[in-house]
């Protein structure tokens, strides 16, 4: 499913391209000359249309230590610290940086779906204060999209948090929950196009998608491959909200919490306003503080299967790592994320 947007401007520049490459074409078949060349064409392996690749010869895992008793962020480590494991073989390090030194993507993406009504406007405010946050450095970004019936790009990347703010103010809502489809368009149309930076997800939800064409195992999967780290953010357990209270027992609850760890991001479960900024801030405060390790896997053999990844510090046992579970193993050459 692809997003809408409202960028008729961007529709209407990208139809007098095609126009302007259609004439060119009819001029050059008008005119033959010598044909450019062209690079050997290399031997493609079956890919399924549409599907999303990391490179895979360059495994980069966002990485989260903190301390097991008090939950310290625990942000002076080196290399030497870690030893990386995919399929319980180990992994050489390639390259360590603390994450405040590699430019940030977010995506912020709400539901707006009839459900979440009661308790949108606190949703939006804290939103919009989150960015202010997030945003401090010029050389982060965020985009701003919205989940119900449909999913809908409402800003794309940007670090000006006036345009973010007009755009999280104008949401209403409406309509059903279509919140895999959400995480799939934005992972497979924005994350994959932003190489050589950092990518994370912040959704705030009731967690109970219900017209979704894409499934659950569909959504981790492509943030993994995308390198997307998903925090999660549930208004569902609060009777403050007016709505109906929950535990973190509920299907919907477990779902979004195997979507965060899986990806190596963590899921929250809000009951009131207060919970709802202190969520927001803890995720400001993690994604500030976090390592980037790559690795390039010493099995080449991309054979489409799950690799699980392990991250651990052999001297530090009393500290806790986060990162993503694992990823799938398809062939470099599938177009996507370089």
């Amino acid at each position: 499913m692809k997003m809408r947007s409202g960028l008729t401007a961007f529709v209407a520049t990208f139809l007098g391209a095609l126009l302007i490459a259609g004439l060119f074409g009819v001029h050059a078949q008008q005119n033959p000359g010598k044909p450019p060349q062209s690079p050997t064409p290399q031997k493609q392996d079956d890919v399924a249309p549409g599907q999303i690749s990391t490179t895979t010869v360059n495994v980069r895992l966002p990485v989260t230590v903190v301390d097991g008793k008090s939950g310290r962020f625990i942000v002076d480590l080196k290399q030497g610290d870690f030893e990386i494991s995919e399929d319980k073989t180990q992994q050489r390090i390639e390259s360590f940086l603390p994450q405040s030194d590699l430019p940030l993507d977010v995506a912020v993406l709400m539901d707006t779906s009839n459900s979440v009504k009661p308790k949108l406007k606190f949703e939006r405010d804290a939103a919009i204060s989150f960015l202010y946050t997030m945003l401090e450095s010029r050389k982060d970004r965020a985009l701003f999209a919205t989940f119900d019936s449909e999913v809908e790009l409402h800003q794309d990347f940007t670090n000006r948090l006036d345009l973010l703010t007009k755009a999280i103010d104008g949401v209403k809502a409406q309509g059903e929950t279509r919140m895999y489809d959400a995480i799939y368009s934005v992972c497979e149309e924005k994350m994959a196009a932003s190489p050589g930076r950092r990518r994370a997800m912040v959704i705030i939800t009731d967690g109970e998608d219900t017209v979704s064409e894409r499934t659950l195992s569909e959504a981790i999967d492509i943030a993994q491959r995308t390198e997307t780290v998903i925090f999660v953010i549930s208004t569902k357990s609060g009777g403050f909200f007016g709505v109906q209270a929950g535990t973190v027992d509920r299907k919907e609850d477990k779902n979004l919490k195997q979507m965060a760890e899986d990806t190596g991001g963590r899921a929250f479960f809000t009951a009131e306003v207060i919970e709802l900024e202190r969520s927001f801030t803890a995720i400001a405060r993690e994604l500030r503080s976090q390592y980037l390790i790559a690795y390039s896997p010493t099995n080449d053999n991309y054979d489409g299967k799950f690799r699980k990844i392990e991250v651990r510090l052999p001297a530090r046992k009393e500290l806790k790592v986060r990162t993503k579970t694992g990823y799938t193993a398809v062939p470099p050459r599938t177009v996507g994320v370089k």
